[in-house]
């Protein structure tokens, strides 16, 4: 059997020299994202993913920090009794672009794949005339499956 030190001296002359070890990348240096690049996204999410008709899902929201309102809609929001096939519900965003809402399935709402779409807007009023003027800054866009009620679910 081999010594140790003989056997790092063949593995060297197979391998060629080690490479030297790379110290890590300090923060901010080229191929870093930028730190505040979180504050341009925009994104949404719907739990759960795969309701039944007469549950509640939880709907939180993430927007670019220009934008302080976003509108939520879909097919599956539909409402009992509403002859509106679409319905939109408006959801306040915090200053980081933050905003969460709990929206009702009905029981009533159509079965299969349905699609949740959502638009930050940056909402400016003028307080002498009171008109308000919208700014559309992103959009974004998620599947939904609402799947058939079962008296089950609740025992």
């Amino acid at each position: 059997m081999r010594s140790v030190p003989a056997m790092a001296a063949i593995t060297a002359l197979l391998l060629g020299p080690a490479a030297p070890a790379q110290a890590a990348p300090a923060p901010g240096e080229a191929g870093d994202p930028p730190s505040d690049s979180w504050k341009r996204r925009t994104s949404l999410l719907v739990m759960p993913q795969r309701p039944r008709q007469n549950n509640v899902v939880r709907i939180l929201a993430h927007c670019p920090t220009a934008a302080n309102h976003a509108l939520i809609g879909s097919t599956a929001f539909r409402l009992k009794g509403s002859a509106r096939l679409y319905r939109e519900v408006g959801l306040g965003l915090s200053d980081r672009g933050l905003g969460r809402r709990s929206v009702a399935i009905s029981y009533y709402a159509p079965l299969g794949h349905h699609v949740v779409h959502m638009t930050c807007v940056k909402v400016t009023i003028d307080k002498r005339t009171r008109v308000s003027h919208r700014k559309v800054i992103s959009r974004y866009a998620l599947p939904l499956q609402v799947r058939r009620f079962r008296i089950g679910q609740f025992f």
